[in-house]
């Protein structure tokens, strides 16, 4: 650290390329080449195919054409819960302040720990060395004043890098980054600002902010016109309950037939929906997720009138939204489904459609104590007999 200079103290930990570390760090043969995890479809990259043009999502064709040297793995998600879980056990014993943002990230807050474990650098750059030793993986680290700096430092540290934004070089750091940098600058925001010659977020912080809504719109020229100037509030927050439950299944390229989809999507609101009442927890929106061939993306949702966590239920409104939407993805090719259910809270659950009196919440208990003694697949529906278990995908515990 240069004397002298003074550092924030929110931490911004993101593993490099989780999925495909992890592949590497259990087969030591793979360490150093470009791995691809996935089957129809890219699940993650490391960072030797990153560079020889592989990209998430992609189909695995087109990864092979621009690596030929790559080696193909099957995801194993059951490695990646076992891992992700071991590196938070690291940042809690780093902090009792962590924000867990996925899997493979969160934000720590470090401000209380000065006088007994050093500077925030020291602290980011211990907890580097705990991961590697004790989980085995690289993790990047940014240091700054505030969420959103410490998390573009953490970008620009990867890959296995430490970057520390001291609070006077806060501008210069920030201002030089590309306006695709600021959060909620997509596609369509960028192209705007770039038709009137603005690229830098340096720019944006140049502006009036009566300019920058005139261009933008309020809500959204307000918030990039705050990050722009370095103003991000929102503090470090621990104990928060997810907002929302979901899961996907990636299809590959093949086509599939509907009846095979709606089996899938049931398979999904099973898994989503046990989780739900596992812990006590209803919803009331319904959102199915589409990803196409074209690596186009559709969401659809519905709002029931009361939150359930009912499977018939919430299934009876998904297959509706997928039928819906089930023309345009027979046209364009449906590689990934998923479905969630938002606004969670811990209201009882309650029946949220007038259905019939065998359709009641008695099954959906019935057979999830079955599976939770003898496992998930003692009790199988009809059309899932002959069909082998898929690991789910890694998530945050709620």
């Amino acid at each position: 650290m240069t004397a002298g200079l003074t550092e924030g103290t929110v931490l911004h930990a993101d593993l490099d390329a989780f999925f495909a570390s992890v592949e590497q760090r259990d087969d030591p043969s793979l360490r150093g080449r470009p791995v691809i995890v996935g089957g129809g479809v890219v699940v993650a990259a490391s960072y030797e195919a990153k560079r020889r043009g592989v990209r998430t999502p992609s189909n695995i064709r087109t990864a092979l054409r621009a690596c030929p040297e790559a080696v193909v793995v099957p995801p194993r998600f059951e490695a990646y819960s076992a891992a992700s879980r071991a590196v938070f056990e690291v940042f809690a014993d780093t902090t009792p302040l962590v924000e867990a943002l996925s899997i493979d990230e969160a934000f720590l807050e470090v401000g209380g720990l000065r006088r007994i474990r050093g500077r925030p650098s020291q602290i980011a750059a211990q907890l580097r060395t705990d991961v590697a030793e004790r989980v085995g993986l690289p993790i990047s680290v940014g240091v700054a004043r505030t969420k959103y700096l410490a998390k573009i430092a953490s970008a620009s540290a990867k890959p296995d890098g430490l970057l520390v934004v001291h609070l006077e070089h806060e501008q210069q750091f920030l201002h030089a980054l590309p306006v695709e940098r600021l959060w909620g600058v997509g596609d369509v925001t960028a192209a705007k600002l770039h038709q009137h010659h603005v690229r830098t977020v340096g720019q944006i912080a140049a502006m009036e902010l009566r300019e920058a809504t005139a261009l933008l719109g309020n809500a959204t020229g307000r918030h990039l016109w705050a990050l722009a100037q370095g103003h991000d509030p929102r503090r470090v927050e621990t104990g928060h309950r997810r907002g929302s439950m979901g899961a996907q299944h990636a299809l590959g390229s093949r086509p599939r037939p509907a009846s095979e989809v709606e089996a899938i999507l049931l398979s999904l609101v099973d898994r989503v929906t046990s989780r739900m009442r596992k812990v006590d927890r209803t919803g009331s929106v319904v959102t199915v997720s589409l990803r196409f061939g074209d690596f186009g993306r559709s969401t659809a949702s519905h709002t029931m009138a009361r939150p359930t966590s009912h499977t018939a239920t919430i299934l009876e409104v998904a297959r509706t939204l997928l039928r819906q939407r089930w023309s345009e993805a027979e046209r364009r090719g449906l590689t990934l489904i998923g479905v969630s259910v938002g606004q969670v809270d811990d209201a009882p659950p309650q029946l949220a459609l007038p259905l019939d009196a065998t359709s009641g919440t008695e099954l959906d208990t019935a057979i999830d104590q079955v599976r939770a003694k003898f496992g998930r697949t003692s009790v199988k529906r009809a059309v899932h007999v002959g069909d082998s278990e898929r690991a789910p995908q890694p998530i945050l515990p709620d």
